[in-house]
């Protein structure tokens, strides 16, 4: 992929997670606080605006941008967790111009480091590790698809929160998608798309 192709899928993801604000913040509200979805869409509308306004560099800036975004503009803990994964990646990338798949597992594989260094989480608490995880996984063995994509996002409805405002909850987390799961979910199937892969 190169850096247009990264903004593309940036824009992607962005677009989807608008449409589905409504949904992704009912599913926050089942188990949290209700704002994933609109906090997100915040988010990504101002990095629409941004991409407007100045032309894709490197794809080191590109996954930098949007981390300092996600980190500014997404409350609570999401912000933090997606932009320090995408601020940690954007390391791996200097003077890169092409993004091969090889690269891109690692990439999603640091991300994943930080995401649970950042979180403290573990496969298996209902949080987004529970899709990047599966995810790294089926990248290294070539078999990711959409359908699994789904698949992992739908593992996380009988899981039991042990992390974050959704662990206050206890049994009555489970039963329902874990909302930032799901907004990964719709990561990597427009990453799948943008490639050609779905």
């Amino acid at each position: 992929m190169t850096v247009k192709e990264v903004r593309a899928w940036f824009l992607a993801w962005a677009t989807v997670c608008i449409d589905e604000k409504q949904y992704i913040s009912d599913l926050d509200n089942a188990i949290g606080d209700g704002d994933h979805g609109f906090n997100m869409a915040k988010a990504f509308n101002f990095y629409i605006e941004k991409t407007q306004q100045q032309e894709a560099v490197s794809l080191q800036d590109e996954f930098k941008s949007l981390a300092m975004i996600l980190m500014s503009k997404v409350g609570g803990t999401a912000g933090p967790i997606y932009g320090s994964a995408f601020l940690t990646m954007s390391k791996s990338l200097v003077d890169v111009k092409v993004l091969d798949d090889e690269l891109f597992v690692n990439l999603i594989e640091e991300g994943l480091e930080s995401i649970q260094l950042r979180g403290k989480a573990q496969v298996g608490e209902k949080t987004l590790v529970d899709v990047w995880y599966p995810v790294v996984l089926a990248l290294k063995e070539k078999t990711l698809t959409k359908e699994r994509v789904d698949e992992f996002v739908n593992a996380t409805i009988p899981l039991l929160a042990t992390k974050g405002r959704a662990s206050y909850l206890g049994e009555r987390s489970i039963g329902h998608i874990d909302p930032g799961s799901y907004s990964s979910g719709l990561m990597f199937k427009t990453y799948l798309e943008t490639k050609g892969n779905d």
